[in-house]
């Protein structure tokens, strides 16, 4: 256990924007505990709409290479945000092993064969099943973590969001019942600690990644219609402000705020080369 070392998690860091901020917190100092179902190459897998299963690259193992080769400390982790005790002994693994966390990074998001399902057609077991993951199992971090970040002065909590979350649906479209209601639930918990905690040291803002080409996109690229991904930023876009806001910023956003991650990535020049 140590205390001067500054420590993040982060969720569903296996691949895609988690994996991103992974790697951009290392390279800004951060011991990394690299936390995903996914725990060896070759064994992830996403499911579509219609069930098919199809294979996924990335892994916890590779996360924390990657993480390892900037200079600091990474622990794997075996978390599946789906159950409740995974996610608890995740959190005393952490704890365990490193003593504290200093930023939280909830990025995994529930990516079953409901996600995206209409709402006559949504099966109950897989609302639950998103619900658990993309909110309760975050807000189970956040009360496993939390208190002691409070203890030790202070803290910062990112919650990875999607515009579904602040974007009426007669506007914006429908992107599924399940998914919609679990990012617009979570999206409420950066303002709530702000205004709770905020005073007590604790940050917190949910962050935008907008169009980003990830691993998943490109497995359904194919599938989606209009989809080019030539339009999407890189995942490092993401990834970069994850870093910048956890680094403690002279002049960071205010508390509990929404941030636009590719707004403020090219504002900041975040990205060298990005935007072309």
């Amino acid at each position: 256990m140590t205390s001067d070392r500054k420590v993040a998690l982060v969720t569903g860091a296996s691949r895609g924007v988690g994996k991103s901020a992974a790697v951009c917190l290392a390279r800004a100092g951060f011991d990394v505990a690299v936390a995903a179902r996914t725990l060896t190459e070759g064994t992830g897998s996403d499911v579509a709409h219609d069930g098919t299963v199809r294979p996924l690259p990335g892994s916890v193992a590779s996360t924390a290479e990657l993480v390892r080769a900037e200079g600091t400390r990474a622990l794997q982790v075996a978390m599946d945000l789906a159950d409740p005790a995974s996610v608890a002994s995740a959190a005393r693994q952490i704890m365990d092993e490193w003593g504290h966390v200093d930023v939280l990074v909830n990025n995994a998001i529930y990516t079953g064969q409901g996600a995206q399902a209409r709402v006559l057609n949504v099966a109950m077991d897989d609302l639950r099943e998103e619900l658990e993951v993309d909110v309760m199992g975050p807000l189970s971090l956040v009360s496993a973590l939390v208190p002691a970040m409070v203890e030790r002065g202070g803290g910062t909590v990112l919650n990875v969001t999607s515009a579904v979350a602040y974007i009426d649906p007669t506007v914006m479209g429908s992107y599924g019942v399940g998914y919609a209601v679990g990012k617009a639930a979570l999206f409420k918990v950066a303002g709530i600690l702000a205004v709770e905690l905020g005073d007590r040291g604790i940050r917190s803002y949910n962050v935008h990644p907008g169009f980003i080409a990830t691993e998943r996109m490109a497995l359904h690229e194919a599938d989606q219609e209009g989809l080019d991904l030539t339009k999407a930023a890189p995942p490092e876009v993401c990834g970069s402000v994850v870093a910048w806001l956890a680094d403690d910023p002279s002049d960071p956003p205010p508390n509990g705020a929404l941030v636009e991650s590719q707004e403020l990535c090219a504002r900041l020049g975040l990205v060298p080369g990005w935007p072309r």
